[in-house]
């Protein structure tokens, strides 16, 4: 955790300057980001935490190119949104199996009401049922802006797509969830 006292200005400025425990309390403050959206992007906690490694070496390596346009928080997550893509792009190549899928049910929140709360999970559940099948850049695409809320642009700078391109991809994304969430059976 970071240290209160300290602002995290200066530790990436310190982390800039290659100061290791500067950048270990960056990573300390951020690994839970991290991993969770390798988890969401990846279903598989194995590979997640691979790619949360590879993000951090990721970042200490190009830390001295960080300009602060962004926090450094969104920085970190475009780079774990490319190190993922990488990562499907090598498996691709060499035509590895496809991930193991690998469902997380969130815990049932305590609603006064218990069928209304029954038919949110049952919701949730159909809506992550239908997430996991989106194709990986459909679902980064929907993660980025509906879980994290990214704007179009930060999509598009980590996508290297035109901001037309997230909005256009953005939405087809949506519409081939909607599909799959109105022809369930339940």
């Amino acid at each position: 955790m970071i240290n209160p006292a300290v602002q995290p200005e200066s530790l990436i400025e310190r982390a800039k300057a290659g100061d290791h425990d500067a950048f270990r309390q960056l990573v300390e403050e951020h690994q839970h980001d991290v991993y969770a959206l390798a988890l969401r992007l990846t279903r598989d906690p194995h590979l997640a935490h691979d790619i949360a490694q590879e993000s951090f070496i990721r970042a200490w390596r190009a830390l001295p190119k960080f300009r602060g346009d962004s926090a450094f928080g969104t920085w970190l997550h475009r780079i774990t949104v490319n190190t993922t893509w990488s990562q499907r792009s090598k498996a691709k190549r060499h035509q590895h199996d496809e991930l193991t899928e690998i469902g997380i049910a969130a815990p049932p929140t305590p609603l006064s009401d218990p069928e209304y709360a029954g038919m949110a999970l049952e919701l949730r559940g159909r809506l992550g049922a239908a997430l996991d099948r989106l194709p990986l850049e459909q679902r980064m695409l929907v993660l980025m802006k509906d879980v994290y809320d990214w704007s179009h642009t930060e999509i598009a700078d980590a996508l290297d797509i035109s901001v037309s391109a997230s909005k256009v991809r953005l939405h087809r994304a949506h519409l081939r969830l909607r599909d799959m969430l109105e022809h369930t059976d339940g």
